[in-house]
C-alpha cells in the first residue's frame, strides 16, 4: 500500500513535470516554424491543464480499466467546478462575461446533457466515442478558433516562450511525452492495486484520487486568475476542461476498451455533474443579469454540492 501510494505521488509530480515540458518544447518550436502566438497560446494553455487527463485516461483504458478513465473524467469535472471554481469564488468575486450563456456555458450543457443520453443503455463504445469526437472537431472550430482574435495579450505574455533551437525544443517535447506516458501508467497501475487493497471499483478511485490529481492545475490557474481579476479566464478555464474531459478523455475507454458501465456513473456521478454544471450555469445567468459576480455565497454552495455528492460517493462504495 505505502509503494502504491508513493507511486501515485511520484505519478502526479511525473504529469505536472511532463506536461511543462511538453508545453515549453511544442511553444517553442511552434514558434520558431513561425505559428500565430494567438493560436499557441490557445492550444498550449488548453492542453497544458487536460493533459494529465488525457494521458491517464488513455492509459487505463490501454490498461482495460475504462471505470477509471470515466471515473476520472466525472470526477474531474465535479472537482473543477465545486472545488476549483467554489474556491476561487470564495477568494474573489468571479464576473463572468455576458457571452458566456450564449457560448461557453450552453455549449458545456450541451454536451453534459449529450453525454448523460450515450450514458442511458449503461454501455460506453465505439459509436459513443465517435459521436463525442464529432462533436469536440465542431466545438473547437466554433468556439476555440473564434478566440484567437480575443485573447488578451496579458494572458499570452505570461506564457514566456523561452527562445531556443530545434533540436531543444524537439527534446523537450519528447521528455515531456515520455514523462506523460509513463507517469500514467505508473498512476494508473497504483491506482488499480489499491482499488484492489481496498476492495473497491477503480471507477470510484477514478472519481476521487485520481481525479483530484489531474484537476490540481486547473485549481491553481483558477485561484490564480481570480486574484489577479482575470475573472473570465478564470471560469472559461474550468468550463472549457469540463467540456474536453467529456469529449477527448470519455472516448479513451470507448475506443480502447468498449463495455458496460457501472450504473452509479449514471444515477450518482453523472447526476451530480449535471446538477452542478445547471447550478453554475443559474449563477452565471443571475450574476449576467444583476451585473455582479459570483460571490463567496455562490462558492460556498457550489462547494457544500461536490461535498454531498462525495459524502453519497463514500456511502455506496
Amino acid at each position: 500500500m505505502f509503494l502504491d501510494i508513493l507511486f501515485i505521488v511520484l505519478g502526479f509530480i511525473g504529469l505536472a513535470w511532463g506536461a511543462n515540458m511538453f508545453v515549453f518544447g511544442a511553444s517553442a518550436l511552434a514558434r520558431n516554424l513561425g505559428v500565430s502566438p494567438l493560436l499557441i497560446g490557445l492550444t498550449i494553455v488548453a492542453f497544458g491543464t487536460s493533459a494529465p487527463e488525457f494521458f491517464s485516461s488513455a492509459i487505463a483504458a490501454l490498461n482495460d480499466e475504462p471505470e477509471l478513465a470515466v471515473g476520472n473524467a466525472l470526477g474531474s469535472n465535479l472537482f473543477n467546478v465545486g472545488i476549483a471554481l467554489g474556491v476561487a469564488a470564495m477568494v474573489a468575486p468571479l464576473t463572468p462575461p455576458p457571452t458566456l450563456m450564449r457560448k461557453e456555458i450552453a455549449a458545456m450543457l450541451l454536451v453534459t446533457v449529450v453525454t448523460g443520453l450515450l450514458f442511458l443503455d449503461l454501455y460506453l463504445g465505439w459509436f459513443d466515442a465517435i459521436v463525442l469526437i464529432v462533436i469536440a472537431v465542431y466545438f473547437i472550430r466554433k468556439l476555440m478558433l473564434p478566440h484567437a482574435q480575443s485573447v488578451s495579450p496579458q494572458v499570452l505574455d505570461e506564457l514566456e516562450i523561452e527562445p531556443v533551437n530545434n533540436f531543444k525544443a524537439s527534446f523537450f517535447l519528447l521528455l515531456g511525452l515520455v514523462l506523460l506516458v509513463v507517469s500514467s501508467q505508473a498512476l494508473v497501475l497504483a491506482a488499480s492495486s489499491i482499488a484492489t487493497i481496498l476492495g473497491v471499483s477503480t471507477g470510484v478511485i477514478g472519481l476521487t484520487v485520481v481525479a483530484l490529481g489531474t484537476s490540481l492545475p486547473e485549481l491553481a490557474l483558477s485561484v490564480t486568475c481570480a486574484l489577479k481579476d482575470e475573472d473570465e479566464l478564470a471560469i472559461g478555464n474550468i468550463l472549457g476542461s469540463n467540456i474536453m474531459n467529456l469529449l477527448v478523455v470519455l472516448p479513451f475507454p470507448g475506443l480502447l476498451a468498449p463495455g458496460p458501465l457501472e450504473p452509479r456513473f449514471l444515477y450518482l456521478d453523472f447526476m451530480a455533474v449535471l446538477l452542478i454544471c445547471s447550478v453554475l450555469s443559474l449563477f452565471c445567468f443571475i450574476s449576467i443579469r444583476r451585473g455582479k459576480g459570483i460571490g463567496r455565497l455562490g462558492g460556498l454552495t457550489l462547494l457544500l454540492i461536490y461535498c454531498g455528492w462525495f459524502t453519497l460517493m463514500l456511502q455506496h462504495t
